[in-house]
């Protein structure tokens, strides 16, 4: 299978696994409306979150359009950057975020490791 395909499809995979802690984070009202770690966020506060999220989105576009070795380098940097923003956040409150976040790591694990290993 192609390695683009494989990795786009892991990228919508982390994605959707941040997603699902977002919800069951708000469900479990492990969360209060307006604030971030306790305190009120500020627009750049929103501006920093929603550009963290973004990252796995672009990346499945990026997956898929960008040239080879390029789009190799630029999957490996993102990957591990989005996992010692994870691990700077740990430990979280609920245990399915913890749980959550393990799984994202993984992803980022096997999206590095499809990146590293590819050969053109």
């Amino acid at each position: 299978m192609d390695v683009r395909i494989i990795l786009s499809g892991v990228w919508v995979a982390l994605m959707l696994t941040y997603l699902l802690g977002d919800v069951l984070r708000i469900f479990a009202g492990d969360m209060t409306p307006g604030e971030m770690d306790g305190k009120q966020a500020s627009q750049g506060m929103w501006l920093l979150a929603a550009v963290i999220m973004l990252v796995p989105i672009v990346m499945v576009v990026l997956s898929l359009t960008v040239q080879y070795p390029a789009i190799r380098w630029i999957s490996i940097v993102a990957a591990v950057l989005l996992i010692i923003f994870n691990l700077l956040g740990l430990p979280y409150a609920g245990l399915y975020d913890n749980f959550l976040i393990i799984v994202g790591l993984v992803f980022n694990a096997v999206i590095i490791w499809y990146a590293w290993t590819w050969m053109q």
